[in-house]
């Protein structure tokens, strides 16, 4: 049994380790292929990795590798991981954030397009693409993700919006130094790439489930079961046959709803389900703590 058990642990890391290199891999190849291409800067740490590239080059006549801006700037980030999120976390990140400084530096790009909006646009969703592969496997590609995490998990909601102050005295900084042009093409980039996250990842979302059945015992246990959220029990008329109807209220992560809703139909067939997004939510919330 136990080394059942191990062998699993084994395999879910070594998956997440595959995610996170594959979206290192995307995230260099992006950089290179289409952030290069039109001379963009996208928002967060990676952004002022290259404008600092830019600006050493331009002013100084240095080039300094991304690997070494990028790791440099990395570190307070990395701690506010380790001290406040979790171990395992902060590592699978750490894996991410060498692993993508040094492709960006070795690897390639394709030409495939120099057209400033076109690489605004596909550059972005590839951008969002990367992210939401490391945030999936349980990581980031570092930068102001650890600090969107963060405040995730203190706030109980989305919180990768609240980065864009940052972003946006980042991109002012560009404009000043090369062009209003670049700066705002970049901002439709930091767009498209914000809107893949958000579509992609979405464990800082809930819907709320509104859920008319005549096993309420049964559809509490489920959803229980798949989220370990709980439910509250109303009680009331159906006005069209004017009998005593049930509905159980509970709130689940917007990941877990096609889950949830499959579960509760396994256990009742004729039960009348609406799931309604939650754009705020205070209290006691399960949510499940980052390794």
């Amino acid at each position: 049994m136990k080394t059942a058990s191990l062998k699993k642990v084994f395999q879910n890391d070594l998956k997440r380790v595959l995610l996170i290199a594959l979206g290192s891999a995307l995230f260099a190849f992006n950089v290179n292929t289409f952030v290069h291409a039109a001379g963009l800067f996208p928002g967060g740490i990676a952004g002022t990795t290259l404008l600092l590239q830019a600006v050493f080059q331009r002013f100084m006549g240095l080039y300094v590798p991304y690997s070494v801006i990028n790791l440099i700037l990395n570190a307070i980030p990395i701690y506010i991981g380790f001290r406040f999120i979790g171990k395992k976390f902060t590592a699978l990140s750490c894996l991410s954030i060498v692993l993508t400084s040094v492709l960006t530096d070795l690897m390639q790009g394709l030409p495939i397009t120099s057209e400033p909006i076109l690489v605004s646009i596909f550059g972005g969703i590839l951008n969002g693409s990367a992210i939401s592969l490391c945030l999936l496997a349980g990581g980031t590609s570092g930068g102001t993700d650890f600090i969107s995490i963060w405040l995730s998990e203190q706030h109980g909601r989305d919180s990768f919006n609240m980065i864009l102050g940052f972003n946006v005295v980042m991109l002012s900084v560009a404009g000043l130094l090369f062009g209003w042009e670049r700066a705002l093409y970049s901002i439709i980039f930091q767009y498209a790439s914000t809107q893949v996250l958000h579509t992609l990842y979405r464990n800082y979302q809930q819907q709320t489930l509104l859920i008319i059945t005549e096993h309420p015992e049964e559809v509490y246990n489920v959803i229980n079961d798949a989220t370990h959220h709980g439910a509250t029990l109303f009680r009331g008329t159906g006005l069209y046959e004017h009998q005593e109807r049930m509905m159980v209220y509970s709130v689940v992560d917007s990941d877990a709803v096609k889950r949830v809703t499959q579960a509760v139909r396994n256990v009742d067939g004729h039960a009348f389900i609406n799931s309604i997004k939650t754009n705020s939510l205070t209290g006691r919330f399960y949510r499940r703590p980052k390794d």
